[in-house]
C-alpha cells in the first residue's frame, strides 16, 4: 500500500484547521458558559451554605427563645406557686387564729356566764338560807327573843371605847330597839346590865323594830351597837356574797 503524503499532509493541516475553528469558535464559549454556570453554582451553593447556616442559627436563637420563655414561665410559676402557699399558709394562721380567739373568747364567756349563774345561784341559796333561817327564828318563844340578847347587848357595850361609854346615857335615855314590846322586868334586865357594864343607872326607851326578828340594838349619836339576828343574817348574807365574788 503506497501513502500519499501531500493528501495526508492536507488532511492533517484539515485538521488542524478545524480543531482551532472549533477552538476558537465552540470551545472557547462553551467553557466560558461551563465556567459561568460553574461561577452560579458556586454562587448558588455559597448562599444555599449561607442559608443553611442562618436558619441553624435562626432555629438555635428559636430553641434558645423558647428555653428563655420556659424558664421564665417556671419561674414565673414558681412564684406564683410560692405566693400561693405564702398566701395560703397566711389565711390559715389568720383562721386558725380567729378560731382561737373565738374558742378563748366562748371559753371565757362560758366561764364568765357560768361564774355569774353559780354566784346569782349562791346568792339566791344564801337569801334563802338566810331567809328561811328568819323565819325558824320568829318561831321561837317571845321571851328567848329577847332574853337571850341582853348579855351580848352588854358585852357589846363594854366593848366600846371609854369616851364612848362615858357620853351613853348622859342628858338623854339610851335608844333601845326590840323586835317587840317589852314588859317591865325586860325593861329592867336591859336596864341593869347596862348599869353594870356603865357604872351608873341606865335609862332606856324602846323603840319596836319588827325587822330585828329577835335580839337588841342600841343606837347612840356616833355610834350603833347592834346584837340582834337581823344584824347576824346581814352579815352572814354579806359574807356569803363576799365568798361568791371571789
Amino acid at each position: 500500500m503506497r501513502i500519499d503524503w501531500w493528501t495526508l499532509g492536507l488532511q492533517t493541516i484539515n485538521v488542524l484547521v478545524l480543531v482551532w475553528i472549533l477552538g476558537r469558535v465552540f470551545f472557547r464559549p462553551v467553557a466560558d458558559i461551563v465556567a459561568a454556570r460553574r461561577a452560579e453554582a458556586a454562587k448558588i451553593l455559597d448562599e444555599a451554605n449561607a442559608a443553611r447556616a442562618a436558619a441553624v442559627t435562626a432555629r438555635a436563637e428559636a430553641e434558645a427563645e423558647v428555653a428563655r420563655r420556659a424558664s421564665d414561665r417556671d419561674r414565673a410559676v414558681a412564684a406564683a406557686t410560692a405566693e400561693a402557699e405564702a398566701a395560703k399558709a397566711a389565711l390559715l394562721a389568720a383562721a386558725r387564729a380567729e378560731a382561737d380567739r373565738v374558742r378563748v373568747a366562748a371559753r371565757d364567756d362560758i366561764r364568765r356566764l357560768v361564774a355569774t349563774e353559780t354566784a346569782r345561784a349562791e346568792a339566791r341559796a344564801g337569801g334563802l338560807a338566810v331567809d328561811i333561817a328568819a323565819r325558824l327564828m320568829t318561831r321561837l318563844p317571845k321571851e328567848a327573843q329577847v332574853a337571850g340578847f341582853v348579855a351580848g347587848l352588854a358585852e357589846a357595850v363594854a366593848t366600846l371605847p371609854e369616851a364612848t361609854r362615858a357620853a351613853l346615857g348622859t342628858g338623854a335615855p339610851l335608844a333601845l330597839k326590840a323586835p317587840r314590846p317589852l314588859d317591865d322586868d325586860e325593861r329592867a334586865t336591859i336596864a341593869a346590865a347596862l348599869a353594870e357594864v356603865l357604872g351608873r343607872p341606865a335609862e332606856i326607851t324602846v323603840t319596836v323594830d319588827p325587822a330585828l326578828l329577835a335580839g337588841l340594838e342600841l343606837e347612840m349619836p356616833h355610834a350603833v351597837v347592834r346584837n340582834s339576828l337581823a344584824a347576824d343574817l346581814e352579815r352572814i348574807e354579806a359574807e356569803l356574797a363576799r365568798h361568791d365574788v371571789s
